[in-house]
């Protein structure tokens, strides 16, 4: 049997996810895109080895948690691979766990749903001084007190994923900010995102919050809608543990 014939699914992943995203600007990325698309979405958290659950307990020892200590974080993640182009893991979220609206600055980004159901809340920024609906310029809301930069945003979508759906998209200016809520139980997803977050080289990772008060009616505003946010510290109770990954091994 032909070696690429034996290799794993999550391997042909992350060997056309090379193959996509080393030349983002070359008249074969959309063929190389949607290759990967076609990949992606026939991964199953079984060829990961992994089984519905939240994030372990084990995932309290990893870096960057709260200042208690023994808690299970509300989000876990497996690393699986990573080069200059691309980074390639899993998120594990418990049920009922929010990872809050955040950017992913000058980034690709794919998100394919392994176990559970998750609502993604996807928007674009917007230029401060573009017209809006009316063909005017739009103000921002009065700040708050001791509120970060406020940003105009599309908020294009809000929709849930299951291991059913296509993988979820982004880009540098599609839906590149986006808030991801684990519903109904714990959910899974895989996560490549091209380039890596480097804060060195700008892509650093910012969280936001809608500058709106609730909806008047039952029913919330009708999406697309031009929005208001304001940037954000990460919110005290949302941090990311880490677990090892338990599936095949990726050699690139």
């Amino acid at each position: 049997m032909p070696r690429d014939n034996m290799a794993s699914l999550i391997q042909r992943v992350a060997r056309q996810a090379r193959i996509t995203f080393r030349s983002p600007a070359g008249p074969a990325f959309g063929e190389n895109l949607h290759r990967l698309q076609q990949l992606l979405d026939e991964v199953r958290a079984e060829d990961l080895h992994l089984a519905p659950r939240g994030p372990s307990a084990a995932a309290a020892a990893a870096g960057g948690g709260p200042p208690w200590a023994g808690v299970v974080p509300p989000v876990s993640y497996m690393h699986i691979c990573e080069t200059e182009s691309f980074s390639m893991g899993v998120f594990l979220l418990r049920s009922g766990a929010c990872i809050p609206l955040h950017d992913h600055p000058g980034m690709n980004g794919m998100l394919k749903v392994l176990y559970g159901t998750l609502r993604i809340a996807c928007m674009d920024t917007l230029p401060a001084g573009a017209a809006g609906a009316a063909g005017e310029a739009t103000a921002p809301p009065p700040p708050a007190a001791g509120s970060g930069p406020c940003l105009r945003a599309l908020f294009r979508s809000r929709q849930h994923y299951t291991p059913a759906s296509p993988p979820c998209l982004l880009s540098p200016h599609t839906d590149n900010l986006h808030q991801i809520d684990a519903v109904d139980g714990p959910a899974a997803f895989l996560d490549i995102l091209a380039p890596p977050y480097d804060p060195q080289h700008g892509r650093d990772c910012h969280y936001y919050r809608l500058l709106e008060g609730p909806p008047a009616g039952a029913e919330p505003p009708a999406l697309p809608r031009e929005v208001w946010l304001v940037e954000t510290p990460q919110a005290s109770d949302f941090w990311c543990g880490g677990e090892p990954y338990p599936g095949p091994r990726v050699c690139l």
